[in-house]
């Protein structure tokens, strides 16, 4: 390693530092602001994985996210100069009403970037936030397009951008989570877990953590599809993904933040990488059995338990519902995945005799008394012998299908299961 790229790495360890202090003097400065969420012991998780479980409801914040902890803490920071300037960011979630509710609190003007294709919902509920202190800027087809028009803005008319995680400032904010944590739990926490889409709320909670709380162990939990801060602590510096799956939306950043990464590297004790499957398990679940209305990102922490069943057995266990936009439109999107990921959905390209009676021979030879099919199209009728059918079967268990695929072999209907073959997959269904 060369002597400059040594100091530029001391330069980053010393900027990233956000102590205690920093963080209790963001509580006082929000205790007004932002709402004291609750700190509720769930007795179905609790049961299911034989501890205490509590739920830190973030999903109940005023925005229905920590993320305006952080974006008001970074603007009451600002000078009065900067804030005569006014602010920008971009964001196409909880990070841009977090910044238009703040802009509205202090009286501030600000501009936010939105993609273009985000959904209506998510930007009306920033200009109800903002009101008229904020305007909103719809721009290009990804965040990357919205960042690259709101760093221009920013040159170009002297505004401050507000990071959604890669700040002292806004970590501090975040960490807030951790101190109204600590301060309702009667006893000991063994276990915080929370979700990583930057780092920054994993940054804030294990800082306060590990000045009050040495002894809890922070374990943060990233969607397999975009598990950037893992790929960055492996490789010991900062490293882009070149894709990321975007389902679990809060949570899809290709690079985590170099003050993040170095803070992340002293605080957290685990990542934990779970599948968007088992993710919108845990949706589902949370809303069913306790009518928890979790976006993707705000359930990682819960979807983590199962894969840390053995070792937080009898201990006490902090999950952080990080967040609560959900758009109601995405639930049958999640049901899919989930029943695909517990192994109870299933594609197939089924080949089919063309003769009368086929269809019957595989409803009554191949399907089991309690299968269902939802999905069958020809995919193309050009041999007069026999014709490709997609094919979408439901299971009520993940055992049947073994049975399944073996009574169309036994029944001469050849077939390919596309559940894993990614490209099929994405092409047909």
């Amino acid at each position: 390693m060369t002597r400059s790229n040594t100091t530029e790495l001391d330069r980053t360890a010393e900027a990233a530092k956000v102590t205690v202090e920093d963080i209790m003097v963001a509580n006082q400065a929000l205790k007004d602001v932002v709402l004291k969420t609750p700190l509720q012991r769930n007795e179905i998780l609790s049961a299911r994985y034989g501890c205490n479980v509590f739920l830190k409801r973030e999903d109940q914040q005023v925005v229905r996210s920590f993320k305006l902890r952080g974006a008001y803490n970074f603007i009451r920071c600002m000078t009065m100069e900067e804030r005569s300037r006014g602010v920008v960011c971009a964001s196409a979630g909880n990070h841009a009403q977090g910044v238009a509710y703040s802009c509205k609190a202090l009286g501030i003007e600000g501009k936010i970037f939105m993609p273009l294709t985000t959904p209506s919902q998510k930007v009306s509920q920033v200009k109800r936030f903002g009101g008229d202190q904020v305007s909103v800027v719809l721009t290009g087809d990804s965040f990357d397009d919205a960042f690259a028009a709101a760093m221009e803005t920013c040159t170009a008319e002297g505004k401050t951008f507000v990071h959604p995680f890669n700040s002292n400032h806004v970590i501090a904010g975040q960490g807030t989570v951790a101190v109204e944590v600590l301060n309702e739990m009667q006893e000991p926490v063994d276990y915080l877990f929370c979700g990583i889409g930057g780092g920054g709320l994993a940054s804030g909670v294990g800082s306060y953590l590990k000045g009050i709380s040495p002894s809890t162990k922070l374990v943060g939990v990233e969607p397999a599809g975009a598990a950037s801060m893992k790929a960055s602590l492996k490789n010991g510096q900062v490293t882009r993904l070149d894709e990321i799956d975007t389902f679990v939306d809060g949570a899809a950043v290709k690079q985590v933040g170099d003050l993040t990464m170095t803070i992340c590297q002293e605080v957290l004790d685990d990542i934990i990488v779970v599948p968007e499957g088992k993710v919108c398990t845990t949706i589902l679940e949370l809303y069913n059995e306790n009518a928890i209305v979790a976006e993707p990102a705000g359930a990682l922490s819960v979807a983590a338990l199962d894969f840390y069943k053995d070792e937080i057995k009898g201990k006490n266990v902090v999950c952080v519902i990080s967040g609560g936009n959900n758009d109601i439109e995405r639930m049958q999107e999640i049901k899919e995945k989930s029943l695909i990921y517990e192994g109870l959905k299933h594609y197939f390209i089924v080949t089919f005799p063309q003769r009368a009676g086929a269809l019957r021979k595989f409803m009554e030879q191949v399907l089991g008394e309690e299968d269902d099919i939802t999905h069958f199209e020809y995919t193309k009728r050009t041999n007069r012998e026999h014709g490709p059918v997609l094919v979408g079967i439901e299971l009520k268990r993940r055992e049947d299908y073994e049975p399944l695929v073996k009574r169309m072999a036994e029944n001469g209907f050849p077939y390919k299961d596309i559940n894993n073959d990614s490209l099929l997959f994405n092409l047909l269904i």
